[in-house]
């Protein structure tokens, strides 16, 4: 434990940090790593109540990975952090592995080898709770716990602007969500539904915020990003676009979709047509995949952007567009400025306002959000009724590095609504290249075999009859089938622990397992 001194130079460290004008990430995160190291703590946490939502989310954590701090969401009386929200008071445990109230909802799995406490304060404006800051600690009495909770008490008051910020934020967000639809109405000549556009992570809103601010005016906007990362999407809420795939076209026929031809232009040009530029005049043009185009037809897209001047292919006529452009590639097109494949001056042009679409491994916290998504439009596709993801399932869509993003995820889902029997998605339902030993419950030698397959098929199957049962392992045992011993040799081979899946009032209803 902390001298007196100490404490004191925690507390004026804590307030230097959270007073000083930075980004707020980095001073929350500096902040509870300060109170770690201090305190000796083995992980920290802070969370935000949104009353929006009615959900309470981890906003910041020391000693967590991203994927573990994105499944630590709760309600108001869930758990312990859901109970300190509920009543406004800080919680002690001295044991987590013999509190049924200790969730783990984040899924630490070196949890079950460590015996630790546990510390969790409200975080209040006057007496609404707007957080709270926990910590978990190797294992200590309850007088030097009590030491703990008064100085995160401490800490979570100096704390308190930063957060009252963070909810602001949180505020602004919905905020913003209501302005997107907004600007959808607005824009009532699309074909696409606004909910295309699926995303709560951070760097989405941004990008949300970012599109709402562009989409009114007529500047040229360039849109990077991986393939399947959604960059038609982008355009589409942009504005209702023209759209012409530059990759899709042999080079032949391109300036004549881009510019129109007169009849006799070349042969097969039976007729006159109209271009994509001359169509799109007084709207907006969405050309995919600029990257692809030739110097040539470089040249001549660059008149267009310049002097909004152009002929039809075999024409003399100049004609005049207005037409907005929305441009997208998946290259760097610096580096094809250097290498000489894409022309410098084309390039400033178009990248007067560049929008980067983040790749889905860089917005994990979509993935969940997205995949409800897709299951709904599957549901309609294939009349089907498929209404949960199992949580092995979930574990490997989290672990996945998703190399094709938001395409790879769509297909992924549409291929598991269709195979599943029992309405729910399970992990043998994806993709074999998401079947990785990761994402199983155990680390196997091999990928793909029998015996990898029926394992995961076990412990799914352990899993929802322990979440059926609400943590009663004798109660799952015999709906599986199963005598306790034979139970207990299974929880103990996949290392699942019965009691995480109780309720809290449920806690002493039920003698343990024999050891095994």
């Amino acid at each position: 434990m902390t001298s007196y001194e100490e404490s004191l130079t925690l507390i004026g460290k804590l307030s230097q940090i959270i007073l000083e004008e930075k980004n707020l990430f980095h001073s929350l995160h500096e902040a509870l790593g300060l109170l770690a190291g201090t305190l000796g703590l083995k992980r920290s946490m802070l969370t935000i109540y949104n009353r929006k939502t009615g959900k309470i989310y981890i906003k910041e954590a020391v000693g967590y990975t991203y994927q573990e701090k994105g499944k630590g969401i709760y309600s108001p009386g869930e758990g312990i952090t859901g109970r300190v929200v509920e009543r406004g008071e800080p919680i002690i445990v001295e044991d987590i592995t013999d509190d049924p109230r200790f969730l783990n909802r984040t899924g630490v799995s070196e949890m079950e080898k460590e015996t630790l406490s546990f510390v969790c304060v409200p975080i209040k404006s006057g007496e609404n709770v707007i957080g709270t800051l926990s910590a978990q600690m190797p294992k200590a009495g309850v007088e030097e716990l009590k030491k703990v909770q008064h100085l995160m008490s401490i800490a979570g008051t100096i704390i308190f602007h930063a957060v009252l910020r963070t909810q602001a934020e949180e505020e602004e967000k919905h905020e913003l969500e209501d302005e997107n639809r907004r600007l959808q109405e607005a824009l009532g000549e699309r074909k696409r539904d606004r909910s295309d556009m699926v995303g709560n992570s951070k760097v989405m809103q941004r990008l949300m915020q970012l599109l709402s601010k562009i989409a009114a005016t007529d500047a040229t906007v360039l849109i990077e990003g991986e393939s399947g990362v959604g960059k038609s999407l982008v355009a589409w809420e942009l504005h209702r676009s023209i759209k012409l795939n530059c990759a899709a076209l042999p080079e032949s026929i391109i300036e004549s979709e881009l510019f129109g031809h007169e009849r006799g232009a070349f042969t097969g040009a039976l007729q006159q047509r109209k271009g994509r530029f001359e169509l799109a005049n007084g709207g907006t043009i969405f050309l995919d995949e600029i990257g692809e185009i030739s110097l040539a037809t470089q040249a001549k897209l660059l008149r267009v952007l310049q002097e909004g001047e152009f002929e039809r292919v075999g024409g003399v006529e100049t004609l005049v567009t207005d037409a907005r452009i929305i441009a997208a590639t998946n290259k760097n097109l610096e580096e094809q400025v250097k290498k000489g494949a894409f022309r410098e001056d084309l390039f400033y042009r178009l990248n007067i306002i560049p929008v980067m679409v983040p790749p889905l491994r860089d917005r994990k916290n979509d993935i969940v959000l997205l995949a409800d998504h897709f299951i709904e439009k599957a549901n309609k596709m294939n009349q089907k009724q498929v209404n949960r993801i199992s949580t092995p399932a979930i574990d490997m869509l989290m672990s996945y590095h998703w190399p094709g993003n938001i395409r790879e995820l769509e297909h992924a889902i549409e291929r598991a609504v269709i195979l599943t029997d029992d309405n729910t998605i399970h992990g043998y339902h994806l993709p074999p290249s998401l079947q990785v030993p990761s994402a199983s419950p155990r680390r196997f030698e091999e990928e793909g075999t029998l015996s990898q397959r029926l394992e995961a098929i076990e412990y799914e199957m352990i899993v929802d009859a322990l979440k059926a049962t609400h943590g009663n392992a004798s109660k799952a045992a015999e709906v599986l089938g199963l005598t306790n011993r034979m139970m207990g040799l299974r929880l103990s081979k996949y290392g699942v622990d019965y009691r995480s899946f109780r309720h809290p009032s449920k806690s002493d209803e039920e003698p343990a397992l024999p050891a095994v």
